[in-house]
């Protein structure tokens, strides 16, 4: 997600997570002969292309539209259980292939998330697939409930479920009642969907769409909870796919409610490394000189955040609130972003001070996403298909233990990945989670600083699969690399694999760029 976590591979920034679930045979409708296909109405459907532009203000319409691109919608059932019975929509986009004598396939996207949109995206994977472009259809699926699908929306206060515990028992408390009312309004708003909002149901709705575009397989590029994804997809649909990459990626092992257990090393490297480049820009932000000292401006933006809530604007910043302001501001290595995060420290540390603060337009973005509705989908369906995927342990004493063993460890963060959330008072899963096929010849992309999908994610992928191959970024602290990150030889050998559909005899090391 662009300035949010966890969330999606767009233009320039991304987000996370997921699990997979053992695959189950699908009941035939009532009446089916033995042997027929109970999905034949949805494979069989034919697909009404039509411009990608809903109106003038429709800014992803008119990149689409300048691209090429043409949308449709893909009729998919509400239960596979049941295909029978109530249907929704998958909304998808598509730029063909120019180079039709050697044309590969549909090339099918996911960004993250969950719950991010993906129907915006083939124009810039395009451009950072250069020539081999031409032979692919690049098609952007918004998942079930995402986006232009048919949506799902609890009607949430907040964009997002993720939050600090606080630092006392009565802040743990605070923020267990927030969750708790955060699935009772899912169930009371979106209760007749939330069973169904699943990875198993997206790669099922995969498979249609694959079906509906008439082709036997197709390629995939998943980034982040995108690579989750292509892990269940590939699971459930063996012999279904071509080319495989995923990037940002996520251990199987690890994926579930409890995702973000685990990174806050991950998160503690890459603040730190983002405190060396502020102390370099002592002038511009006035943080500190020293990467200690502006870790210290940090600390002591937490602790005033936790006596009293800051003022930045219209909106009041507090204990549970700033570690997430942290979290959103370190996901991508870069000048700009690395920026954007200083000047929101910056405006953190003004407003501690009692001074009137105007949040800068990051701040004011990750405040809106955190503290309004604005945002409500996104972290509607983001929650609904963590809890539906795999069960969290529904004893908050749990997390409160957690929380308090890795606290002194890590104040900041640990509060956060520890924590628990709407998962812990949500119904449990249909399914059970998927067990991942043993071996798959994929290309796995990660950087060993990925502050969301941590390089040991990456390389537990490679050693459950020994045919796949690793490109490693080395020494930088970014989640999401193809197209996004800006190395040539990470996108070099992406692109040489789409090109040939041969892997590299062995895995590949990348080094970061000089300065970054």
């Amino acid at each position: 997600m662009s300035s949010r976590f966890p969330g999606t591979a767009r233009r320039a920034a991304l987000a996370l997570t997921a699990t997979g679930l053992a695959l189950t045979a699908l009941p035939a409708t009532a009446g089916a002969s033995p042997g027929s296909d109970p999905l034949a109405r949805y494979h069989d459907q034919r697909l009404t292309w039509k411009s990608c532009v809903l109106g003038p203000d429709d800014t992803t319409g008119k990149e689409l539209e300048q691209a090429g691109a043409r949308c449709t919608d893909v009729t998919v059932p509400l239960d596979y259980a049941d295909p029978g019975g109530r249907t929704i929509t998958v909304a998808i986009s598509r730029i063909r292939a120019t180079d039709t004598d050697r044309r590969v396939g549909p090339l099918l996207l996911n960004g993250g998330g969950p719950g991010g949109q993906t129907l915006g995206d083939p124009p810039w994977v395009r451009k950072a697939m250069k020539d081999v472009a031409a032979r692919y259809d690049v098609v952007g699926v918004d998942p079930r409930f995402v986006g232009r699908s048919t949506p799902l929306d609890c009607r949430w206060p907040t964009g997002s479920a993720w939050r600090g515990a606080g630092g006392d028992r009565a802040g743990f408390d605070r923020v267990a009642a927030f969750s708790k009312d955060l699935a009772e309004r899912c169930r009371t708003d979106a209760g007749d969907v939330l069973p169904h909002a699943t990875t198993r149901n997206t790669a099922r709705d995969m498979d249609v769409v694959r079906a509906a575009l008439g082709e036997q397989r197709i390629s995939y590029l998943g980034y982040s909870y995108g690579s989750y994804l292509g892990e269940v997809y590939t699971t459930m649909f063996p012999g279904r796919t071509d080319r495989v990459v995923l990037d940002g990626v996520i251990d199987p092992d690890r994926y579930g409610p409890r995702l973000l257990k685990g990174v806050e090393r991950a998160n503690r490297r890459a603040l730190e490394g983002w405190a060396s480049w502020a102390a370099a820009r002592e002038a511009t932000y006035g943080l500190g000189r020293t990467r200690g000292e502006v870790l210290a401006t940090v600390e002591g933006v937490r602790k005033a955040a936790a006596r009293t809530p800051l003022r930045l604007g219209d909106h009041r910043l507090d204990e549970h609130v700033m570690p997430m302001v942290a979290f959103n501001g370190l996901s991508q290595h870069n000048d700009a972003a690395y920026g954007d995060f200083a000047q929101a420290v910056r405006d953190m540390l003004r407003a501690s001070r009692g001074q009137r603060v105007t949040p800068s337009p990051w701040l004011a973005g990750v405040l809106a996403f955190v503290l309004t509705d604005t945002d409500s989908h996104y972290g509607s369906v983001q929650t609904a298909i963590l809890c539906g995927d795999g069960a969290a342990p529904r004893d908050p004493e749990v997390y409160w233990r957690d929380v308090q063993r890795t606290r002194a460890q890590d104040p900041l963060f640990a509060p956060v990945t520890q924590n628990l959330g709407p998962c812990a008072f949500w119904d449990r899963p249909r399914e059970r989670p998927t067990t991942i096929r043993d071996d798959l010849p994929a290309l796995l992309v990660n950087a060993t600083g990925d502050p969301r999908t941590d390089y040991d994610g990456a390389r537990a992928v490679r050693d459950l699969w020994p045919s796949s191959r690793l490109v490693t970024l080395k020494g930088a602290d970014q989640h999401a690399v193809y197209g996004v990150y800006g190395s040539a030889c990470v996108d070099d050998a992406v692109n040489a694999y789409l090109a040939t559909g041969r892997l590299p005899s062995r895995d590949i090391g990348c080094a970061a760029a000089a300065g970054r």
